[in-house]
């Protein structure tokens, strides 16, 4: 099976720790062992919303921020690339196209951002789009899609399933400012919606949850295409 995970940068780094880098890379190579073809995306995770702060109070204009973030997802791409060792790239993939020819190579495709206004979500949907994968992981910092932010609504309850148009209603309200965080963000929403890719979306601070997502078995939420 063709997978790709998008990895939070707040799941892959919250500190910079080694031991959870390999870890997560240890994971993965477990996956292409089974006989999986992986590609993974990196986020930015806390180090890039503090640049992005920092700048933004500093008076730096939104690209210039989405800018700023992405060189810190390819640092975090970069390090992870770095654990996978021979089975994939050893810089941060800069584009989509270029991802879906290592795909056929046989290697492990890594990105960070590519393009101001993309998160690392559209940009893993992006990939799994062109790549045509048969499923997409994300890896983030809560168990799933909920339809209320669960921290701030003690009420937000979790949602099982969605079809893509639903989950567009569910995040159609965060805003798309750079640094902006959420389990899956509007425009890798959309992406899916006209893709019909099959994703996941987990709690990925423990790497063997993307694994058993591959498997078919989480407590997260599915994102099935209508139909």
């Amino acid at each position: 099976m063709r997978v790709v995970v998008s990895v939070g940068g707040s799941v892959l780094v919250p500190e910079l720790e080694a031991e959870r880098v390999e870890a997560y890379a240890e994971t993965l190579l477990d996956l292409v062992e089974s006989g999986h073809e992986l590609g993974v995306v990196v986020g930015g995770g806390p180090v890039a919303r503090e640049y992005i702060g920092t700048a933004r109070a500093l008076g730096a204009d939104e690209i210039s921020l989405d800018r700023l973030g992405i060189e810190v997802t390819r640092l975090n791409a970069r390090l992870l690339a770095g654990a996978l060792g021979d089975a994939a790239v050893s810089r941060p993939v800069e584009a989509v196209e270029s991802a879906r020819e290592l795909f056929r190579r046989g290697d492990i495709p890594v990105l960070g951002g590519t393009t101001p206004g993309h998160t690392t979500d559209a940009v893993a949907t992006g990939v799994a789009e062109h790549a045509g994968a048969d499923l997409l992981v994300y890896a983030t910092s809560v168990d799933g899609v909920f339809d209320a932010d669960p921290g701030v609504d003690d009420d937000a309850a979790k949602l099982d399933r969605l079809s893509p148009t639903e989950l567009v209603e569910v995040v159609g309200e965060v805003e798309l400012d750079a640094g902006s965080n959420a389990p899956v963000d509007l425009l890798a929403a959309k992406l899916l919606q006209r893709s019909d890719l099959r994703a996941v979306v987990v709690d990925g601070s423990d790497p063997e949850r993307v694994a058993a997502a591959v498997d078919g078995e989480h407590d997260g939420t599915d994102i099935v295409p209508e139909g």
